[in-house]
């Protein structure tokens, strides 16, 4: 794993593996949520879905978007929604789905976000803010097109605070990641990535912290399939 922890050691070298890496696993990018997940994948998204109390005409920005299963969950309950995914491939994936024209498809960085400030009612993001180089710029970004009293939820894989629950759960995403690498891609550090994110990431706690920090209110944390996963949620300050 010397290669990928090389690879991970750096923003810029995040930045470069994470493009890639989302390239190559885009056409096997569903598959991968729902096992990883157990199959449960589908319901957590959507009690974020509930929990950003959707209506006719919200403006909505999903983030990390993927192959854009909140964002059309959101434009079905009435929301105005823009989806922004750094890949291509992802999007175009999205696109082909059935209700992807309801959607504005947009590829982008979730650190450098292509909108004006104020330029929606709710953010989403599943399995985003820790594949970025730098969360405290993505937040920032978020925060900015979000117009004050906006909502942000975040459902993400989390860090157990917990040493040896840590470990366990790492070591078993790094085994079955490394077998479902080698099998679809001929490379087991494809999947071995998510415990090696996770390893450096500050958990869902961490992120309500600085949110706090950041211009945030009403932080906290709905831990899921026992604290493994997580939901953030915020609201921006005026």
């Amino acid at each position: 794993m010397t290669g990928l922890s090389d690879a991970l050691a750096s923003e810029d070298g995040k930045a470069r593996y994470v493009r890639g890496l989302f390239h190559t696993i885009a056409g096997r990018y569903d598959l991968i949520t729902r096992v990883l997940s157990y199959g449960c994948d589908q319901r957590w998204k959507a009690r974020l879905v509930e929990l950003s109390q959707p209506r006719a005409g919200l403006r909505a920005l999903d983030l990390a978007t993927g192959t854009g299963d909140i964002a059309f969950a959101l434009a079905s309950r009435g929301c105005r929604v823009t989806a922004l995914d750094l890949t291509l491939r992802m999007l175009q994936l999205a696109g082909g789905k059935p209700g992807g024209a309801s959607v504005g498809l947009i590829a982008g960085d979730m650190m450098a976000l292509p909108f004006p400030s104020n330029a929606f009612d709710l953010v989403t993001s599943g399995y985003g803010i820790r594949n970025v180089a730098r969360i405290e710029t993505a937040v920032a970004e978020i925060r900015r097109v979000l117009s004050p009293g906006g909502l942000l939820l975040s459902l993400d894989f989390d860090r157990p605070s917990n040493a040896l629950v840590r470990a366990v759960y790492l070591a078993y995403l790094s085994a079955v990641g490394s077998v479902l690498g080698l099998t679809l891609h001929g490379d087991p550090d494809t999947y071995r990535y998510i415990a090696e994110s996770i390893r450096r990431y500050r958990g869902a706690d961490g992120v309500s912290a600085l949110l706090a920090r950041s211009g945030f209110a009403e932080c906290r944390v709905i831990p899921l399939l026992g604290g493994l996963m997580a939901i953030n949620v915020a609201r921006r300050r005026d």
